[in-house]
């Protein structure tokens, strides 16, 4: 059983002890099937189901990360800093995964442990998804289906054609549930309401982005889009401060810089690191990549604009 008193961050190091013994012997882009792993200190978020939904929810592992699939009852996780280093600040942390999947380990509770670690009371959100199949053995043929190239970097020509636009109201209604319990028992958990931020890692940078785009109850103090779409948006009057960080050789860049320039455009605070290399889903970082110290630059931006 995890403990949430006094430290319920160290409740993560509990979990992967228990995933990584099995996952060390899967270092490689290979789907395993995964046994669904204790989460206690997962909160409901009551926010309903998901409709068609023929399957229930399952767990795999790929590159030793633990992923979960087919949710369909959305949940937060508080992992709360020792409060002898808590600041104030809050963040709710949105793994990716296509909103098919969600990547639990590298972009959700690892995340949130570092975090935790610098003083900021952090919540893993995970949200509800879009069906896949019920059998891991036609999902893991579905991932590997042959696809079409990436498009070429378009430079100051129109950016590549976008994908069609996916119904996010599930997912929207999950982030604002996330962010109305935080606000609720901001007292009990030691949060600033005035200092919520929301961070996510590709789909959950999109997420991040379309909660900032098109909420109307979340007051976000700061946003922290990692590895999403660069397109351009329509930026709202009141749009939070926002930090960006991408690597040059991720397929989702494509030489695009259309989300900087609105957000510059508009007048609003933010900051850009285009790392030469990382790829795409590279977490808090893989060996011998410049995107490995996006963290400590994401921390310092923070400390900079008084969120720590």
């Amino acid at each position: 059983m995890l403990n949430t008193q006094p430290f319920p961050a160290r409740a993560a190091l509990l979990v992967f002890s228990l995933l990584l013994t099995t996952a060390a012997m899967a270092q490689d882009g290979t789907i395993y099937p995964l046994d669904a792993p204790d989460e206690p200190n997962a909160i409901p978020l009551n926010t309903g189901g998901v409709d068609d939904q023929p399957a229930s929810e399952s767990w795999f592992r790929q590159w030793g990360d633990p992923m979960a699939r087919n949710i369909t009852e959305a949940t937060l996780t508080p992992l709360l800093p020792d409060p002898d280093k808590a600041n104030g600040t809050a963040v709710i942390v949105a793994p990716g995964g296509g909103f098919m999947w969600l990547s639990m380990g590298n972009e959700g509770w690892e995340v949130a442990e570092a975090l935790a670690d610098q003083g900021i009371a952090a919540f893993v959100l995970k949200y509800r998804l879009h069906p896949t199949a019920e059998r891991l053995e036609d999902f893991t043929a579905f991932m590997e289906r042959p696809r079409p190239p990436a498009p070429a970097s378009t430079g100051d020509a129109a950016p590549a054609p976008r994908r069609p636009q996916r119904d996010l109201s599930n997912q929207l209604e999950d982030a604002e549930a996330a962010y109305a319990m935080i606000v609720e028992r901001a007292d009990e958990w030691g949060v600033n309401t005035d200092r919520i931020g929301m961070i996510g890692f590709s789909a959950g940078a999109g997420l991040t982005m379309h909660s900032t785009l098109n909420s109307q109850t979340m007051d976000l103090a700061f946003i922290g889009p990692i590895y999403g779409g660069m397109g351009p948006v329509e930026v709202p009057a009141d749009a939070p401060p926002m930090f960006v960080a991408i690597a040059s050789d991720d397929f989702l860049f494509g030489g695009q810089f259309g989300l900087i320039k609105s957000w510059f455009d508009a007048k609003v605070p933010v900051e850009f690191h285009l790392y030469q290399n990382g790829g795409h889903g590279f977490g808090l970082g893989n060996p011998d990549r410049t995107s490995n110290r996006w963290f400590d630059a994401f921390i310092h931006w923070l400390e900079v604009n008084d969120f720590k």
